[in-house]
């Protein structure tokens, strides 16, 4: 009997899985993907988004010229708008005129058409009408709107109206041939556009309609009243008592964390209501949405309401982000280790999706009132457009075609100038999109190159200390860049990964996995790292792991969470400084090959002393100042475990170490990682000459990106699988070479201007 159970227990596991896999599919099922946006935003006059212009006797003939202009100079699609606000002045009634209009004369001039939709602006009768739905602060203040920014969607009669007023764009949208796709949801947020700087720490939303759906959450997460108040050290003796946190206390702050993933989790939840929305009327075309900035530079404590990238991927054919390296002040210009930050984490985060979205990039110079950054060159754009490319965008949109006419913004971000007149970056943007065009199929089907490594995200870590224990908000990101800036200057190819992929096992396509500041954990994520340490995967933690769990409780050993024995120490004690140097004692282990005896690794924030676990086979790597084991490394099951008494990564970011460097770089030869190429430039910490490897099927995609500004000529090693000969044909500049393979090594010789690029395309001589 009892084995006749295990049958059918095991037939259940075996159709839930083959239903979530069939629900995976069904996401993309029939979305038409074969189409390679490279647009300019542009809705028809000057008016700046989300605003529309009127529409006046002269409007089709204006719009005509701009439009022919756009396609003249080589982009394929205009990235157009709708407004809620302007688009349903009366409550069902809906004037769709202008997004007509466009799409008539974009369709005759041989453009598609992308549809951003905006309902951030709310049309006055929702405030009137749905007065209790008006955001609210956790102080009780209630925002009434400027337009901006509407009404909370918590509440079912206003999302009701937000939802139908996705479902009439759509049926607009798809009655015309030359419609291309979607953009749900610009920056998403709780509430946007609006600056209520006289709330102090202003936080969102405390409406009844969504402390109605908080109370919904924790009722399915903890089944039970009794449950919650344990949980929450509290004594609720009706669910109507349940509110989301205002503010801090000495207690638990279990509360701020229930609190704050009910954030993420509801963000994700609007973005899949939207989508449905769509798909009811719309089954084919592309749907995206576009974040302000990759989530690895947001925090929890974000009160408009922060956003996972990894989850809000989940609901949509393709995630984006807005892309601004020269936002409004030269002194806060990108360096080309966040543009590449921003760049990976995204395609890091649409890895199930196969390829990401530029959803905004950046045209011209930006504007905040007199704030005024560096002008914008036609360099910028070759080195930002074809960065993304290289790791696997599939469109590109630059915003704006026109400068912004009104606010604060007004003169800024155009791609040409006001009155009309091309710019040279125009020009030239228009040839890079002439590139996209000649080879669509190309650079839709190419995937960047496999990475073996993965550096975990955690935004759990943000949470240690509750609601206002926010002391170091840089810590996680500075921690995750640190390792992420050595493994791009030296070209190797790494993802950053989430710690749900740990909690899920998902990690196959990994050999080493770094958790950087890791100082709050759970219990799935604690048995998945079991789970791939004793199943032969490789893992450096740093310290303080599982500090806390995911309630805020401490663990009673550290690593937390049961994770000592993996790593065959515990804690010994922990001191706060800001300058720690960590003494190099095993020179001989892979981590360290290159080091001497007595070099200096350098970490930030904490130092941590270990106790070896008795009975366990560990070696000790560094020692604290006072001669105490710091960084260690132990066999665990098939696989090893590294544990270091500090944040490296963290105190590479601040300042480089070469050592830490060399130690990041040596961790390859400890996980037994093959690089599938290396460059005669790997390694460089300015005037980097990046390289990108795309598999494209019949061969590969060789990118070439000289962020310098001097010319350079670089020696790249490919490792193939085949020896003979092989074709390299630029595809910029359209020019032909042979080359031959031997002992399955190819090598390529480029010299390569300053600020310039080349793609190579790899394919066998047959």
């Amino acid at each position: 009997m009892r084995i006749k159970k295990i049958k059918i227990y095991l037939i259940i596991i075996l159709l839930m899985s083959i239903a979530t896999g069939v629900q995976g599919q069904k996401k993309h099922e029939g979305v038409d993907k074969g189409f390679f946006p490279f647009s300019v935003w542009y809705s028809g006059g000057k008016a700046r988004a989300p605003m529309l212009s009127a529409i006046t006797v002269g409007s089709e003939a204006e719009w005509r010229a701009d439009l022919q202009q756009i396609k003249d100079l080589g982009f394929n699609t205009v990235r157009t708008w709708v407004e809620w606000a302007a688009c349903e002045p009366e409550p069902g009634k809906y004037n769709f005129d202008n997004l007509r209009l466009l799409m008539r004369v974009a369709n005759e001039t041989g453009l598609k058409v992308f549809i951003q939709i905006y309902v951030d602006s709310a049309p006055d009768w929702v405030a009137q009408n749905y007065p209790y739905a008006l955001f609210e602060a956790q102080s009780g203040d209630k925002v009434h709107p400027q337009s901006a920014p509407g009404a909370c969607t918590d509440n079912k009669a206003v999302e009701d109206a937000v939802l139908n007023f996705y479902a009439e764009t759509a049926k607009v949208a798809t009655s015309y041939p030359n419609f291309f796709g979607w953009d749900l949801w610009s920056e998403p947020h709780i509430i946007n556009w609006a600056s209520l700087n006289y709330i102090p720490n202003v936080q969102f939303c405390f409406c009844d309609g969504t402390q109605a759906r908080f109370r919904k959450w924790l009722e399915e997460k903890y089944s039970s009243l009794e449950n919650l108040n344990s949980a929450w050290y509290r004594n609720f003796t009706d669910w109507a008592q349940v509110e989301a946190p205002r503010f801090s206390t000495i207690l638990s702050y279990t509360d701020f964390i229930d609190w704050k993933t009910f954030i993420y989790e509801k963000l994700v939840q609007d973005m899949q209501a939207r989508y449905d929305a769509i798909r009811r009327v719309d089954k084919t075309h592309l749907i995206t949405a576009h974040a302000v900035g990759a989530s690895l530079f947001q925090s929890p404590h974000v009160g408009a309401g922060a956003t996972d990238d990894f989850l809000m991927a989940r609901p949509l054919d393709y995630y984006g982000v807005s892309i601004y390296p020269k936002h409004n002040l030269p002194q806060t210009a990108w360096s080309v280790t966040t543009l590449r930050t921003v760049m990976d984490f995204t395609r890091s985060a649409n890895r199930e999706n196969g390829g990401w979205y530029v959803g905004e990039l950046q045209a011209g110079l930006g504007t905040i009132a007199l704030q005024v950054s560096d002008p914008v060159t036609s360099d910028d754009h070759r080195i930002w457009a074809w960065s993304a490319i290289a790791k696997g965008a599939k469109g590109v949109n630059i915003y704006a075609y026109y400068p912004m006419s009104s606010g604060y913004e007004a003169g800024g971000y155009g791609l040409i100038n006001l009155d009309g007149t091309l710019t040279e970056r125009a020009v030239n943007a228009g040839k890079i999109a002439e590139v996209i065009n000649r080879d669509q199929q190309l650079f839709l089907g190419a995937t960047p190159a496999k990475a073996e490594i993965g550096i975990v995200y955690n935004p759990l870590t943000q949470m240690v200390g509750g609601m206002q224990r926010n002391d170091f908000p840089a810590a996680l990101s500075q921690s995750m860049i640190g390792y992420f800036q050595t493994f791009a200057n030296h070209n190797i190819p790494v993802d950053f990964i989430h710690r749900k992929h740990i909690e899920n096992n998902d990690l196959s396509q990994y050999k080493l996995i770094i958790i950087p500041y890791p100082i709050m954990f759970t219990r799935e994520a604690a048995s998945g790292l079991r789970s791939f340490v004793e199943n032969g995967g490789y893992v450096l933690a740093e310290a303080r792991l599982g500090w806390n769990d995911d309630r805020g409780y401490a663990s009673e050993i550290i690593p937390g969470l049961g994770m000592h024995d993996i790593f065959g120490v515990r804690e010994n004690e922990i001191r706060m400084r800001e300058n720690i140097e960590l003494t190099v004692t095993d020179e001989n282990h892979p981590a360290l090959q290159g080091l001497k005896w007595g070099s200096k690794l350098t970490g930030s924030l904490y130092a941590e002393s270990l106790n070896l676990l008795d009975n366990s086979d560990v070696k000790v790597l560094a020692t604290t100042e006072e001669g105490q084991p710091a960084i260690v490394s132990a066999r665990y099951g098939k696989g090893e475990s590294m544990l270091a008494g500090t944040y490296m990564g963290m105190a590479n970011s601040q300042k480089f170490n070469p050592d830490n460097d060399r130690f990041f770089i040596n961790l390859l030869n400890w996980a037994q990682i093959k690089r599938p190429f290396t460059t005669s430039l790997d390694g460089r910490t300015s005037d980097q000459v990046e390289v990108r490897l795309q598999d494209s099927g019949d061969g590969y995609l060789v990118f070439i990106i000289n962020h310098g500004a001097k010319s350079e000529e670089i020696d790249i090693e490919l490792n193939m699988s085949k020896n003979g000969d092989y074709i390299l044909r630029d595809i910029i500049n359209e020019t032909h070479k042979k080359e031959q393979c031997t002992d399955n090594r190819l090598n390529i010789n480029a010299y390569i201007e300053g600020k310039d690029v080349h793609v190579i395309e790899v394919t066998p001589n047959n």
